[in-house]
């Protein structure tokens, strides 16, 4: 189960999902300076500074069999974040879709949804998995309505779940999709890429 999860390319219509490699880091540094993304106190995203070693940190990861990370581009083929499977349970078939940040320019578009799409599609009809969960900070309603706009069911709220860099304690919304709530989330969402906008 070591090689559950493989590096690959996803592709729709309003984005690409790249394996992450060491050479997007000039597109991944630009992508966190649209919008100063780090300064947000409730998430986690890289200063364009410290790029380079988020993105080491994550392909160490990956050859641990511990996460599989992507860099997305827009429809454009313009970088514009990052976005992995993570809290790896192959044993059980569960992944965690996180970590995931995305330059302001390109918040607010279709771009989320087809990421979701995608990457919901491979977990579900490629890894065969049993649950895909989301997580976020208690706080973070931006990221809170996107999740349930996917479709996902809260599970709970991990009451004084981690620390964060500023020593205030994280509440952790958790939100999950079943392998059977997949085949009217998956029509959901192509509604929602295919409506006008």
């Amino acid at each position: 189960m070591a090689n559950w999860l493989t590096p690959t390319t996803l592709q729709g219509a309003h984005a690409r999902l790249l394996p992450l490699a060491p050479a997007h880091l000039d597109g991944l540094r630009e992508a966190a300076g649209d919008g100063a993304l780090w300064q947000l106190w409730y998430t986690s995203v890289p200063t364009p500074q410290g790029m380079a070693a988020e993105i080491e940190r994550r392909l160490r990861l990956q050859e641990q069999g511990q996460m599989l990370p992507f860099t997305v581009e827009d429809a454009g083929g313009r970088i514009v974040g990052m976005t992995t499977f993570m809290n790896v349970d192959a044993t059980n078939r569960r992944v965690e879709i996180g970590s995931t940040w995305y330059a302001a320019s390109a918040q607010r578009s279709a771009l989320n949804t087809q990421c979701k799409r995608l990457l919901l599609a491979h977990a579900f009809e490629t890894l065969s998995c049993i649950a895909v969960e989301f997580r976020t900070h208690r706080l973070n309603t931006q990221s809170r309505r996107a999740i349930e706009r996917l479709g996902a069911q809260l599970d709970g709220i991990l009451r004084a779940h981690q620390q964060g860099p500023q020593g205030t304690l994280r509440d952790t919304a958790v939100y999950s999709i079943t392998a059977g709530e997949w085949p009217t989330v998956r029509t959901h969402l192509d509604w929602q890429l295919q409506k006008p906008r």
